[in-house]
């Protein structure tokens, strides 16, 4: 259809907002012969926008050998399929395990990236991640649930760094966040923010402390679909402060390729 070829496109939706999709996702969206989308994540308005001809499948209630089949059987028909994600495929998108199986039956792949819903979430909070002076890492996990971690990942030990920490699928692990934080030396008073279903219309959005943390999320009642972004990066009152944390980039003393810098006097 439109000259995609008969391929699949696992193709990241972003966060939610139908608006955040790439343009290159929207384009292979909106000319694909053959749609299939995770409908528990997705949003339908976004999905409205395929092909009036094209065939619409729901991937909630499939294993993965269903989903991988489907898009298989499509392929050797000659269609293009859309494998839509929500946010950007490569983090906790459960991706590799279809391309494996693609890749074993000759089947091309091509992927398009997608607006994390890390990024998301700082947008919505107004916040920049890595504040110069103050932290210039973020560390991308999970709490340690019914699904391990790797021995030398755990938690406690990623946040011995005092970091900005995003942590995905944890929104049930409160209690354990805090605990594997303040058991590294992070401090009750640290900065976190939780944002649940980041730019959809019922998005919700809890700043607390480590302290306060899994209280303010249960009276809210967050227990999935939900970013948590901690550290002092995540401070609703660090804008205060501002001056104290500029970055060398817009310093008019500091030299780079577009720009000399002016010598105080």
């Amino acid at each position: 259809m439109n000259g995609l070829e008969a391929k699949v496109y696992i193709v990241g939706a972003g966060p939610g907002d139908p608006d955040l999709i790439t343009v290159k996702g929207l384009h292979i969206l909106q000319n694909a012969d053959v749609v299939l989308y995770t409908d528990s994540l997705v949003s339908d308005q976004l999905i409205s926008r395929a092909h009036p001809d094209a065939t619409v499948l729901k991937s909630s209630g499939m294993d993965l050998q269903q989903i991988v089949g489907l898009m298989v059987a499509h392929v050797r028909q000659g269609k293009s399929v859309a494998r839509i994600h929500t946010g950007d495929p490569a983090v906790y998108g459960a991706i590799f395990e279809q391309m494996a199986l693609l890749k074993r039956e000759n089947i091309g792949v091509e992927v398009i990236p997608g607006v994390s819903s890390v990024f998301a979430a700082a947008a919505v909070l107004g916040a920049e991640l890595t504040v110069p002076e103050l932290t210039q890492t973020v560390i991308l996990t999970r709490a340690e649930g019914r699904t391990p971690v790797p021995a030398k990942e755990k938690l406690r030990d990623l946040a011995a760094h005092q970091t900005t920490i995003a942590l995905f699928l944890s929104a049930t692990l409160t209690k354990k966040v805090v605990n594997e934080l303040l058991a590294a030396g992070w401090s009750e008073d640290t900065p976190v923010a939780v944002v649940q279903k980041a730019t959809w219309p019922e998005q919700k959005v809890v700043r607390s402390t480590l302290k306060h943390l899994d209280e303010e999320m249960r009276q809210a009642g967050i227990r999935s679909h939900a970013m948590i972004l901690a550290g002092w990066a995540l401070d609703p009152h660090l804008h205060e402060r501002g001056e104290e944390y500029r970055s060398k980039l817009y310093d008019p003393s500091f030299t780079h390729g577009y720009r000399k810098g002016v010598s105080g006097s």
